[in-house]
């Protein structure tokens, strides 16, 4: 993976991001300048920017635990720390992931208003600076209100030393969301003609990003999404938005398969071209897989490879690099134990770490929809093939979308990518029917199917659209909030947790407000229902 990061800042204290600055700007008493100084200099809002990017790279760390352990994809095995409790639904407002979840996207939100609230002294050639930090502003509290629900909406640096806190309440939902889409908009201005990198903040990322939040808010806005999306994918051969996809005819063969007919001529069998695709398919999440092909399929194991993390499908995705070193950054390390901006991990439990500690295996009703017959590209590209088992009552198979080990990083998170901007497309003509025939809509979600290598529908119901979105992004911290915004939590959530002895209510498909917000302003803050 390319090391885009190399001049990031380590530190996110203003004293800390002066002292790291000394030798780029030739300073010879950098901590002598005020903030306005710095961002006069030529790399001052440059450097900013990429201290807000690397802010976000903790906040992957603990996602997977909150958002796809609470979903019925997967489950935890074991009796080790945390995980059982929030599989059950069974999460403590003092949980220490809840906390830290809350509070690192809250430090990015605190480092991107750095940078907007200066914004008038950015010079022109780091104006998209502003519009990075608009970007992950909305980015950041898109996750927290889906994750906590009513939250406050911080757009300015508060002062840790004053009461300014106050003056930011927990909001209702929609106002939320109405402030998440103008940031959105505000960075799409902002970043428009900039040249796109998929390791920043993107025109098409923040287009996307904006109507998957009208989606997703309390009274969806179909209308307003249908038009951002389609500006997108209409035009996605401008933005260099597609598929990772191998037509038939250019399918690489493995073995040789005659023609019943013609016994001198060569076919391409179905299992082959399955093969390709599930190449392809890795290659996605920029992995490649060793051995070979026997029995009709690919063998070997998932590996990360850097040469596939940039690709066509990626609009935007968090940068880690592999470093090996005993002191590595997890989602709550303290500012003395960084060692390497890129060796920041995402989530332990969504990679190799997952089996050691039990956690990241498939649900037996995950596998009733994941397997070899109806999944034959996405289960190879998605589980781990070689430890499912079906005549296993446990079946303890685990998920091989991020094969490095989470302590030293290595794959990159990918925060959105062309997938999901045409299923939602899909989503946003959809509407509240239950079917449609539009031909886009068609069109959008048969090119995901025929990258799976399943066939094409002609008539799209929306239940079809939840089913493909499961398969699809699993492992992607999806499926809960496409439950919820499908309308469907309860009922699916409410019928997993009775087969499983689980303990899921209907408020519990929101995290509860970290409790240590609410100590720090007694009587300010109130615990979401059911906690």
């Amino acid at each position: 993976m390319r090391n885009i990061y190399k001049n990031i800042i380590v530190c996110f204290s203003l004293m800390a991001l002066l002292v790291s600055c000394e030798e780029e700007l030739d300073l010879s008493n950098p901590t002598a300048l005020s903030i306005e100084e710095l961002l006069q200099t030529d790399d001052g809002f440059k450097l900013l920017s990429n201290g807000v990017l690397d802010a976000y790279q903790k906040v992957p760390a603990n996602e997977f635990l909150l958002i796809e352990l609470r979903s019925d994809n997967v489950r935890a095995n074991t009796e080790n720390g945390n995980y059982p409790a929030i599989n059950a639904y069974n999460v403590d407002p003092n949980n220490g992931d809840v906390a830290t979840y809350y509070s690192n996207n809250m430090s990015t939100i605190k480092h991107a208003n750095t940078i907007i609230d200066n914004r008038f002294l950015a010079p022109e050639s780091q104006q998209y600076a502003v519009g990075e930090a608009y970007f992950m502003r909305a980015l950041c509290h898109f996750n927290l209100v889906r994750a906590y629900q009513n939250v406050p909406y911080v757009d300015k640096v508060l002062d840790i030393n004053t009461e300014e806190a106050r003056d930011f309440p927990q909001l209702p939902e929609t106002e939320v969301y109405e402030r998440i889409i103008d940031d959105f908009k505000t960075s799409i201005a902002y970043l428009d003609g900039v040249e796109q990198n998929r390791y920043r903040p993107s025109k098409g990322a923040a287009i996307s990003l904006a109507a998957k939040a009208y989606l997703s808010q309390p009274n969806p806005n179909y209308s307003e999404a249908e038009l951002l999306l389609a500006s997108v994918v209409e035009n996605s051969g401008a933005y260099n938005y597609n598929l990772l996809f191998t037509e038939r005819s250019n399918a690489a063969q493995f073995e040789f398969n005659a023609d019943p007919t013609d016994s001198s001529v060569n076919l391409l069998t179905d299992q082959e071209y399955y093969a390709n695709l599930v190449i392809d398919y890795g290659h996605v999440f920029g992995n490649s897989i060793s051995g070979g092909y026997s029995d009709g399929v690919l063998d070997g194991s998932w590996s990360n490879n850097s040469a596939y993390e940039i690709n066509n499908e990626v609009i935007f995705s968090i940068a880690y690099d592999l470093v090996s070193s005993d002191n590595y950054v997890t989602s709550d390390s303290g500012l003395d134990d960084q060692v390497e901006t890129d060796s920041e991990s995402h989530s332990f439990a969504m990679t190799l770490q997952g089996p050691s500690n039990g956690v990241n295996i498939a649900s037996l009703d995950f596998l009733e929809v994941m397997n070899p017959e109806l999944q034959p590209v996405r289960f190879y590209a998605s589980i781990d093939a070689l430890s499912y088992n079906p005549t296993l009552e446990t079946n303890d198979t685990f998920n091989a979308k991020f094969p490095t080990d989470g302590e030293i990083g290595d794959n990159d998170w990918i925060v959105l990518r062309y997938a999901d901007v045409l299923l939602l497309y899909a989503e946003s003509i959809l509407g509240n029917n239950d079917s449609t025939t539009d031909p886009r809509a068609v069109e959008a979600f048969n090119k995901v199917r025929a990258r799976a290598g399943l066939e094409e529908v002609a008539n799209l119901t929306k239940q079809a659209l939840l089913d493909e979105r499961r398969v699809e992004f699993v492992y992607e911290n999806q499926r809960l909030y496409d439950l919820i915004r499908f309308g469907q939590a309860d009922n699916v959530l409410t019928e997993f947790s009775n087969e499983n002895s689980l303990f899921y209510t209907s408020g519990k498909k929101y995290l509860p407000f970290p409790q240590r917000e609410i100590d720090n302003l007694p009587n300010f803050y109130n615990q979401n229902s059911g906690y």
